[in-house]
């Protein structure tokens, strides 16, 4: 019973010289407020009420519905505020921190997505040839990946990283349906119109660009760190459509960048031309040079 009793302490006078004699010293001359005929003898941590017996105890809990335990978070006034407040905050603080270090050192707060769950994840994205790879467990993308496979509607709900280069921005788009088309996707974004206010002033580079200026790429995985590739995609077109025959680290992350302002990504199906002209030069010095042998010898 969370309760404060009266205190009693044995005082001796001095200035008399008279004996050593009990004197009660109450901390409140406050009657029962429950009964209202005894004196009090506690006081209830929480609604403060006064009571003189347990039986009046658990009536005032009823009376007033009160758990009788005290409110550690309850506001208390600045002109109020004592000693005994702030080393009840203090308790408290400490008390919040001991529950967190416990927390943290639970291992079953860390479990990772079970192993059942990831190959079921694979092998879904395997039928509709997406390679998807996973990370150990302990990195980031690993632990706020939020993707999903719905047995009943027979489709994946996509955890999204939307990157805007141009705006150093960052968003992150969870349960995203495969057959959502990009275009729908940018909208809250992009949009001069349906884009929220505070987004459009951050992507206004965006969002006074025209829409078809608009590019979607997405990086090429198992590449060589100095050969960095990006592929575009179909803004027409669903995240299904789109991951076909890629390879997707744990969730889907493209790059939103305007074709008007120059960058150093390479993307594929553009310098095809390049290649194959390259290509072509190598052929010609080659053929160059087989000429000027076969010239030399039959000289």
């Amino acid at each position: 019973m969370a309760s404060e009793l009266v205190a009693v302490a044995s005082v001796e006078d001095e200035t008399a010289g008279s004996p050593l004699r009990d004197v009660k010293r109450k901390i409140s001359l406050q009657g029962c407020e429950i009964c209202d005929r005894e004196e009090a003898k506690y006081r209830c941590p929480r609604c403060m009420k006064y009571s003189c017996s347990l039986a009046c105890v658990k009536k005032h809990k009823t009376t007033f519905s009160c758990n009788g335990i005290r409110e550690k978070t309850a506001f208390v006034p600045v002109n109020e505020f004592n000693d005994l407040h702030l080393l009840s905050d203090y308790r408290f603080l400490e008390d919040v921190g001991r529950l967190a270090d416990c927390a943290a050192r639970d291992d079953t707060s860390h479990r990772p997505k079970t192993n059942k769950f990831v190959h079921f994840l694979r092998n879904r994205a395997r039928k509709h040839s997406i390679q998807l790879q996973t990370l150990p467990i302990g990195f980031t993308k690993r632990r706020e990946n939020s993707t999903f496979f719905s047995n009943k509607e027979q489709k994946f709900y996509w955890h999204l990283k939307l990157v805007f280069p141009h705006s150093h921005a960052k968003f992150t788009e969870k349960r995203v349906p495969d057959d959502k088309p990009l275009c729908d996707i940018l909208k809250p974004y992009v949009d001069p119109q349906e884009s929220d206010p505070v987004i459009r002033q951050r992507l206004k580079i965006y969002t006074m660009s025209p829409q078809s200026d608009i590019q979607i790429l997405m990086k090429v995985e198992n590449r060589p760190h100095n050969s960095t590739r990006y592929e575009e995609l179909d803004v027409n077109k669903g995240l299904l459509d789109n991951l076909k025959g890629k390879t997707v680290v744990e969730y889907p992350t493209v790059l939103v960048v305007l074709q008007k302002l120059k960058t150093d990504m390479v993307i594929l199906g553009h310098d095809k031309n390049k290649e194959t002209n390259a290509c072509s030069e190598d052929l010609i010095k080659v053929s160059s040079s087989e000429e000027e042998g076969e010239i030399h010898d039959s000289s």
